[in-house]
């Protein structure tokens, strides 16, 4: 069984004295209702779960409702089970398909006596929700799930803090499943599927069985227009080609020539929303805070996961990241890894290009400090113009750069390399 962080924070959420309701949003297949059930089942006398979704007639549940003692008596009615105070939860699972539902937990929550978690494709959070993002499995997580022990973790967390050299054996290690992590990602059948079998032609298409879930999603949405709807299926389609380019930045012009961000914005906002996409957007400068500098109209877009970008890639090249070989057109789906664990450990993402001297793949704000960062591979790891520019600028003055390679931790100056897997330990 995969442990999934969501757990702790679920235990902690419990113990609140005052609690709100619990939203958790993210995309399909992330795990949301298998971590939420589970919990319920194992923490509660009484385990409520209705899945708006399936269920249509439980909207009479919540209609017509304004004190919490009548929504009660309708829960208990409808599902012939009794409350017991203290001791029940209440799961609202596709939260999304009854508006009125979700206005109707305010009484829950304002009563008291009854926890509840909703689950769904949110994007608003009102005043008596607390919101968790789920995701698909971070980095640290797939290790975990792939039989590396809190020990060999612990050990190399160490390693990134104090930046020592990891042994080797480690470090092959965790460099040969940080390349499962790319071809695999993170959505938990697949985890499941690659840790029981190894077959990746089975888990290929569990990848393509949730990029197929993710059009229907977007179809059965009903806040979204159906000219929306027909943006998103396009913008998704082009995530892989327009990240195989020299500059990886998306642009709409290329899906069709008329496009402008005014008309396409909603629809991007939407695909992050729902948890399908991952923007990363230009700054003009990397100086802190680096929001004040982000230019929205330009940016690359990746997927939320990774292993569903690879299924959408040319053939083989799962086999050729496992193996190592990394040509230029895996580039992409590494760097969308990292930006996927990025996001997990709670940056935004964005990027700074110079038009003479190239890319920086990321910048992060850590408190204060702006993080420049590239991921590269092969003997060309320590060719990074783009980044010496920025490090050598004396306004701002940056602390210190991050190349992510399959090397070994090296430092030269304020330049850090280091390898792949440590990504997972910088956190906001």
């Amino acid at each position: 069984m995969l442990e999934r962080k969501i757990s702790k924070y679920l235990d902690e959420w419990k113990v609140k004295k005052k609690k709100k309701a619990l939203l958790v949003t993210g995309a399909s297949q992330t795990g949301k209702t298998f971590s939420i059930r589970k919990f319920g089942k194992e923490n509660y006398e009484v385990f409520i779960e209705i899945n708006f979704a399936e269920d249509k007639a439980a909207a009479d549940v919540f209609a017509n409702v304004s004190v919490a003692y009548a929504l009660i008596d309708n829960l208990t009615a409808y599902k012939e089970t009794s409350l017991k105070p203290g001791k029940t939860l209440i799961f609202l699972d596709e939260i999304q398909a009854c508006p009125k539902a979700r206005e109707a937990v305010r009484l829950l929550v304002k009563d008291g006596r009854y926890d509840c978690i909703e689950a769904g494709f949110i994007e608003e959070v009102f005043d008596y929700e607390e919101k968790y993002s789920m995701r698909p499995l971070d980095l640290e997580e797939f290790m975990y799930a792939n039989g590396i022990k809190s020990d060999a973790i612990e050990y190399v967390r160490d390693c990134y803090e104090q930046k020592w050299v990891v042994s080797g054996s480690a470090h092959e290690m965790l460099k040969r499943i940080f390349g499962y992590y790319v071809v695999v990602g993170g959505m938990p059948e697949a985890v499941q599927l690659f840790v029981d079998t190894h077959d990746m032609g089975k888990v290929t298409g569990v990848h393509k069985r949730i990029l197929k879930q993710y059009r229907q999603d977007i179809e059965k949405a009903g806040n979204i227009s159906n000219i929306d709807k027909t943006k998103m299926n396009k913008i998704l389609d082009f995530v892989p080609v327009e990240l195989n380019k020299t500059n990886k930045r998306f642009l709409l012009a290329d899906i069709k020539k008329s496009a402008r961000m005014e008309r396409y914005e909603s629809s991007l906002n939407k695909l992050e929303g729902l948890g399908m996409t991952l923007p990363c957007y230009y700054v003009s400068s990397p100086r802190s805070p680096l929001g004040d500098n982000e230019k929205r109209n330009l940016f690359k877009l990746y997927l939320a996961d990774s292993g569903l970008l690879c299924a959408m890639s040319a053939e083989n090249t799962q086999l050729g990241i496992m193996q190592g070989k990394l040509e230029p057109e895996m580039e992409s789906i590494i760097q969308n890894a990292f930006a996927q664990t990025l996001t997990a450990n709670g940056f935004v993402l964005r990027y700074i290009n110079d038009k003479n001297k190239g890319e920086v793949d990321f910048l992060v704000q850590k408190d204060e400090d702006v993080i420049p960062i590239e991921i590269k591979a092969g003997d060309t790891y320590k060719s990074h113009a783009a980044l010496d520019l920025i490090m050598e600028q004396k306004e701002p003055e940056l602390k210190k750069g991050f190349i992510f390679c399959d090397r070994n931790v090296e430092k030269e100056g304020n330049i850090f390399y280091l390898p792949w897997y440590m990504i997972m330990f910088l956190q906001d």
